[in-house]
């Protein structure tokens, strides 16, 4: 029998945390004993093809609840946050007709922040600044632009993908084509839910995390993410590919690097990546910071 909240509003469990750090144990034991679906936030897990890089739930962890946005369309398909915020909102909406509590799970800040509060409605560039950034970025590199991300707009260059072209590209059209910063766009109003939000974030110390991230990166590779990167590699344009796990293979498979170089690579920007995860969602101070085993815990704050 599912459990039930004495507040009159359905709950949305948002669960975030780092890479690496048991977010996916956590949903599926909270998801188990509050009878709740999970819905994925995970900006990667979306896409078919990708189940080992993305380290998308195992085929035991999606019979052991309801997922959404799991796998359900192909990397031709891109899906950007605001998209996003749509078509999950309607989908609470019918889950919510039949569960009190429903999990949403997953590191991509963006995405876990348009679904919670809504995506700003930020300016379009125009076809000749874009354009011009794609010139540049193949003329000068990422690290031009990255460069001029900081100076432009030093907070949000602190918590971007820095290895992403299309985060970084995307703000600096926000930037140029409006003249203020992008972080100073994306902190508008917050739009009201109709639902309860409880935020429960997954850490650990670092080292412990970083000791975690380095052996998932082994796993990985064990389990086959080299074969599943070849497969994808025709379309490493893709944003869907911009990715860590699958941008340091691609170098590998073009002769820039060893394959030993790739998978450290791979774990060092791992690493990173989980750092700035923290940096992004250490900003919602009404987060309750939990480890991945204290589940009792997680369920008194969440009833």
């Amino acid at each position: 029998m599912p459990m039930t909240t004495t507040s009159s509003k359905p709950t949305l469990v948002v669960i975030v945390g780092p890479t690496g750090s048991g977010k996916t144990a956590v949903s599926i034991e909270l998801a188990r004993r509050l009878g709740a679906p999970i819905i994925s936030t995970d900006s990667r897990q979306f896409y078919q093809g990708l189940a080992i890089g993305t380290a998308q739930p195992t085929t035991e962890e999606l019979a052991a609840a309801t997922h959404y946005f799991i796998a359900d369309r192909p990397i031709t398909e891109p899906l950007s946050a605001g998209e996003y915020e749509r078509e999950a909102l309607l989908l609470l909406d019918k889950l919510f007709k039949e569960h009190p509590f429903v999990i949403a799970v997953g590191g991509s800040g963006l995405y876990v922040d348009a679904l919670c509060y809504g995506f700003d409605e930020l300016p379009t560039a125009n076809d000749e600044l874009r354009a011009t950034l794609a010139a540049r970025l193949a003329s000068e590199g990422l690290k031009s632009l990255v460069e001029e991300l900081h100076n432009l707009d030093p907070e949000y260059w602190e918590v971007v993908d820095r290895a992403n072209p299309a985060r970084v590209m995307r703000a600096l059209e926000v930037c140029l084509a409006s003249g203020k910063p992008y972080s100073a766009q994306r902190s508008g109003k917050r739009s009201e839910r109709p639902f309860r939000m409880v935020r429960i974030g997954v850490d650990m110390p670092r080292d412990v995390l970083y000791d975690r991230i380095n052996r998932r990166v082994d796993m990985m590779m064990e389990a086959g993410l080299e074969a599943e990167a070849r497969a994808v590699w025709p379309h490493k344009h893709l944003n869907a590919l911009q990715t860590v796990g699958y941008k340091e293979l691609f170098d590998y498979f073009e002769g820039n690097c060893t394959l030993t170089e790739a998978v450290e690579l791979i774990k060092r920007n791992s690493r990173r990546y989980a750092k700035r995860q923290l940096t992004w969602f250490r900003r919602h101070e009404q987060t309750h910071w939990l480890s991945p085993t204290e589940i009792d815990k997680a369920l008194e704050i969440i009833l």
